[in-house]
């Protein structure tokens, strides 16, 4: 078979893989809005307050639960803060009263929350959480990017007869490989000092494919780093019988780093993109094992 050519390759790379929902999931949102909303409702009496720290202070002997919702008014996810007060570190805990109310009313009034209700900067809590977290979701979108290339790989794992469970795995580590299929992987894992997890492993009559799949749409100083760990995984495995690695990697982001992609391409054979799969990629591995 004729040896592919980097440059033909490279010109095949996609520029998006990205549906309706990668940019934000509102259900998701609504959700975590839904939590929390009866405790917003309850802070939403604080909303132009000319009394602000008393009702506050009768607020959480009442109904001590609204604390749980304060953090994420800062766009905080976690419920323990830590600040420093006056040469000290104190930690506030959210989801359970660990220090004085005095202490809270000074979180709220130096963190600026207690400004913001009392001058009806907002006009409603679930409108202003709600915003939160779709902003705080849009963070997710680097995530989201490798969910979609790995939901697309597996389509086309499937595509080409292999089942879930059967000869195909999710998300398995270089231990389970090794154990389960009686395969020395040191030469990856220095000696078994590390483990190495694969996005999907398949098996075959007589092979153990593991293989890493992402999504690059940018460029940044990652995709190098990428490139030159995969050459080593590369180079490393080639030496190991009955397993082989695939990297199927795709995006415009790799035009900006692609001499070292080019060397990762040039010692790895099954170094795929999408329009390799399209093409029948993983049709031409060997037939399945069941």
């Amino acid at each position: 078979m004729a040896k592919r050519k980097f440059d033909l390759w490279v010109k095949t790379l996609t520029d998006n893989i990205y549906t309706y929902e990668y940019y934000t999931n509102f259900k998701k949102a609504y959700s975590n809005l839904n939590d929390i909303k009866i405790e917003l409702n309850i802070l939403n009496s604080l909303i132009g307050s000319h009394n602000i720290e008393v009702e506050f202070e009768n607020i959480l002997i009442k109904y001590p639960e609204v604390l749980k919702c304060i953090p994420i008014l800062l766009a905080v996810r976690y419920y323990e803060i830590s600040v420093m007060d006056k040469g000290s570190n104190i930690l506030f805990n959210f989801n359970k009263n660990n220090i004085s109310i005095e202490m809270y009313k000074r979180f709220m009034q130096k963190t600026g929350l207690f400004d913001l209700l009392k001058n009806h900067i907002i006009k409603d809590l679930n409108d202003y959480v709600l915003g939160i977290e779709v902003g705080l979701d849009s963070n997710a979108r680097k995530n989201r990017s490798g969910i979609l290339m790995e939901n697309l790989v597996e389509d086309y794992i499937k595509k080409s007869g292999f089942k879930l469970n059967m000869n195909y795995f999710k998300q398995i580590d270089t231990y389970q490989i090794s154990k389960n299929w009686n395969l020395d992987l040191s030469k990856i894992t220095n000696n078994g000092k590390s483990r190495k997890k694969f996005d999907f492993v398949i098996l075959t009559n007589n092979i153990v494919y593991g293989i890493e799949t992402n999504f690059y749409k940018t460029s940044g100083s990652k995709l190098n780093e990428t490139a030159r760990s995969y050459k080593n995984i590369a180079i490393n495995t080639k030496g190991i019988k009955g397993f082989e690695f695939i990297w199927i990697t795709d995006g415009k982001g790799w035009l900006d780093a692609k001499n070292n992609l080019e060397e990762t391409f040039d010692v790895l054979d099954k170094l795929y993109n999408i329009n390799d799969l399209v093409n029948g990629a993983l049709d031409k591995i060997k037939k399945p094992a069941f």
